[in-house]
């Protein structure tokens, strides 16, 4: 019998000393920075916001690819780079440097008799570094070759001044009159065999564009 209570009395002696051993500000502590770290944890898990980058925005660009009225057609793609960063509410939402993709609306050469070379161009997608892209739209960019009136004008009229000089040393008063109608018609055959002008935009031309729709980014 007092062999059992000396053996109870030792077991019940060696848990307290084990109990008087932890220390509870250890444990309080431990429990008062595993919240914070999951906490932490957490925050960094989360998705940024995403920015609305509005319709009216301008994105200004420098062509990595060349593009012109007479060697483009329509539906052909071309790349360029954002000149500018675009700024939202004071905060830089993309960065200049950053690769767009666009698309060769209409393109139309310079005619012999008449009309103007043009051509449209508008922006499609927006590359991002992590190999995404981001479908865009804008508002076409268009833009007409110079016309070339006032120099048809001086071939014409140049050509008549000859033709009147070469019938006045041939027949006098009524040669003049036949000889600047011959030059005349020179002069406008020149010009109908010179086509006008057209639109080339070789690589870091820079064309301004407009979102014409809202997008998240």
């Amino acid at each position: 019998m007092r062999r059992i209570v000396y053996l109870l009395f030792v077991v019940v002696f060696a848990a307290s000393l084990i109990g008087c051993t932890k220390d509870p500000s250890t444990t309080n502590a431990d429990s008062a920075t595993k919240p914070a770290s999951t906490t932490g944890l957490l925050d960094k898990l989360k998705p940024e916001p995403k920015v609305v980058i509005p319709a009216g925005t301008r994105f200004r660009v420098a062509l990595i690819d060349a593009v012109s009225s007479d060697k483009s057609r329509p539906g052909d793609a071309f790349t360029a780079s954002l000149a500018e960063p675009v700024v939202v509410d004071g905060k830089t939402v993309l960065e200049k440097g950053t690769r767009v993709r666009g698309r060769v609306l209409d393109a139309k050469e310079s005619g012999r008799v008449k009309g103007r070379a043009s051509i449209e161009l508008t922006l499609t997608e927006i590359m991002r570094d992590n190999g995404d892209s981001l479908n865009i739209a804008t508002k076409p960019y268009s833009a007409v070759a110079e016309s070339t009136k006032k120099r048809d004008a001086a071939i014409i009229g140049g050509g008549a001044g000859i033709g009147a000089a070469i019938g006045a040393i041939a027949g006098g008063g009524k040669g003049a009159v036949i000889g600047a109608a011959v030059g005349g018609g020179a002069g406008t055959g020149t010009v109908l065999a010179t086509k006008g002008k057209e639109i080339h935009y070789a690589p870091e031309t820079r064309i301004p564009f407009t979102l014409s729709t809202a997008i998240e980014i």
